[in-house]
């Protein structure tokens, strides 16, 4: 069983920055791709960004590229979720994911590519 457990969300104003973390337990815990994912009210959740556990490759949304940076510490089992630059429309609950079977290929960046899910952390940007 593993647990993922986020912090780091709250209001910022456009332009500003957050840095998420999601900190995973569980016994000898391993991933094939650690993620984040997004769900604005009212929409469906959506893929932000996502890093190979092993290799640490990571893979961005093209709404988030080059403003979200995603990394890990594999001595902390933890994933972290750098944004800067912050617009409105990146107002969500920002959800961290794991992926522990191995489904095989480049598949990261949809929900069902996961297997466990934090509780979510809001994020909530002013203009």
């Amino acid at each position: 069983q593993v647990q993922l457990v986020e912090s780091g969300g709250g209001l910022v104003q456009a332009g500003g920055s957050l840095r998420l973390s999601c900190a995973a337990s569980g016994r000898s815990f391993s991933a094939y791709h650690m993620g984040w994912l997004r769900q604005a009210q009212g929409k469906e959740r959506e893929f932000v960004a996502a890093v190979s556990w092993t290799a640490g490759n990571t893979y961005y949304a093209d709404s988030v590229k080059g403003r979200f940076t995603i990394s890990r510490d594999k001595a902390k089992n933890t994933v972290y979720l750098q944004m800067s630059s912050l617009k409105p429309e990146d107002t969500a609950v920002y959800y961290c994911a794991a992926q522990v079977v191995d489904y095989g290929g480049s598949y990261y960046d949809t929900q069902d590519a996961y297997d466990y899910w934090g509780q979510g952390t809001q994020v909530t940007v002013s203009s």
